[in-house]
C-alpha cells in the first residue's frame, strides 16, 4: 500500500472500547506473531494509561501505551502494527504523537523496553541506550530513554 494513499487517522485516550481495539492489536502482534505470552502483555497497567490507535479507513492498524508516573517521568509501551501496514511510517508516527501528547502534561522524560533490534530505528526519534533489560518471551529487550525538550514560544 502506497504510503500516499493510507487514509490515516491518530486518536489518544482512556476508554475502555478504545483500550479493547488497542489490546486486540497487541494480541495479534504480541501474543499471535511473536509468541509473547499474554499474561505479559496485559500487566495492569491498561486502564491507568493512555492509547494512542491508529485507524486506516475505520481499521484498527496500529497502537501504543502511554504511562505518565507521578514524578514526572513516563513509560510508552506497547508499540505494534498489524503486518500489512508496516513499513509505512505509521509507528513512527505513533510514537511521535505519544511524545507530543507526554509534552503535554509537562512530562520531562520517556522510557521504553524494545526489542534489541529496533535500537537504530528508535535512536533515530530522540531516544538513547540505556542498558540491556533482560527477555520477554525469548525477546532480548533493551532500555532507553527519551528526553523531552520543552519550547518556549513566547
Amino acid at each position: 500500500m502506497p504510503r500516499e494513499n493510507i487514509n490515516m487517522k491518530i486518536v489518544i485516550g482512556k476508554d475502555i472500547e478504545l483500550i479493547e481495539q488497542a489490546q486486540a492489536i497487541r494480541h495479534q502482534v504480541f501474543t499471535l506473531e511473536q509468541k509473547i505470552p499474554q499474561e505479559l502483555d496485559f500487566d495492569g497497567l491498561d486502564e491507568v494509561s493512555f492509547h494512542a490507535l491508529v485507524t486506516v479507513q475505520g481499521e484498527p492498524v496500529a497502537t501504543a501505551r502511554l504511562t505518565i508516573n507521578e514524578d514526572g517521568s513516563s513509560v510508552m509501551a506497547r508499540v505494534a502494527v498489524i503486518k500489512p501496514y508496516r513499513g509505512l511510517g505509521i509507528a513512527s508516527k505513533v510514537v511521535k504523537t505519544i511524545l507530543g501528547h507526554a509534552q503535554s502534561f509537562g512530562v520531562q522524560t520517556i522510557k521504553i523496553h524494545a526489542h534489541s533490534y529496533l535500537r537504530s530505528y528508535y535512536e533515530k526519534l530522540g531516544f538513547k541506550f540505556i542498558q540491556k533489560a533482560g527477555y520477554i518471551g525469548g525477546h532480548q529487550l533493551i532500555e532507553m530513554q527519551c528526553k523531552i525538550v520543552r519550547i518556549n514560544n513566547s
